[in-house]
């Protein structure tokens, strides 16, 4: 029998649309992250991008546990002496919401090459509305405890 190998013309992927209102961030980036890299499929191949392209909505009414809007922080670096900057999530949520859920998502994914032509496929909105309804995107209902 021979080794079956994907390759990238070959790949069907499905639109999956997900709400991330009221959602744990961490639990719903394992889940987006898994849809993305397409690790739950047959036909699952670790050298292309088999994954699915997956649209978040309400990033910005997303929750954490604990005290987590307080206590975390998102760092960067300007590249001058002295120059780290660190915002925490509250302020995050309130600037950009949309990079609470990608960093989240990004840190899931493997790193290596692939890892950008992944989160190319994420597509994240703070509201409702969103420029994908012509691709009749699934609405998956992800699961919060």
């Amino acid at each position: 029998m021979k080794t079956f190998s994907l390759k990238s013309a070959d790949v069907k992927q499905d639109w999956y649309l997900v709400d991330a209102e009221g959602k744990t961030l961490g639990r719903l980036a394992t889940q987006i992250a898994r849809l993305l890299s397409g690790k739950d499929k047959p036909s699952y191949s670790p050298n292309v991008v088999c994954g699915d392209i997956v649209v978040v909505i309400n990033s910005s009414k997303v929750s954490v546990t604990g005290q987590k809007m307080t206590d975390k922080f998102y760092y960067h670096h300007t590249g001058y002496p002295g120059g780290i900057r660190d915002i925490s999530l509250k302020d995050q949520l309130i600037k950009d919401p949309n990079k609470v859920i990608e960093h989240a998502v990004s840190g899931m994914l493997p790193k290596n090459k692939l890892q950008p032509l992944m989160l190319k496929n994420l597509k994240v909105y703070p509201g409702t509305d969103h420029p994908h309804d012509p691709q009749k995107p699934k609405l998956i209902t992800m699961e919060s405890k």
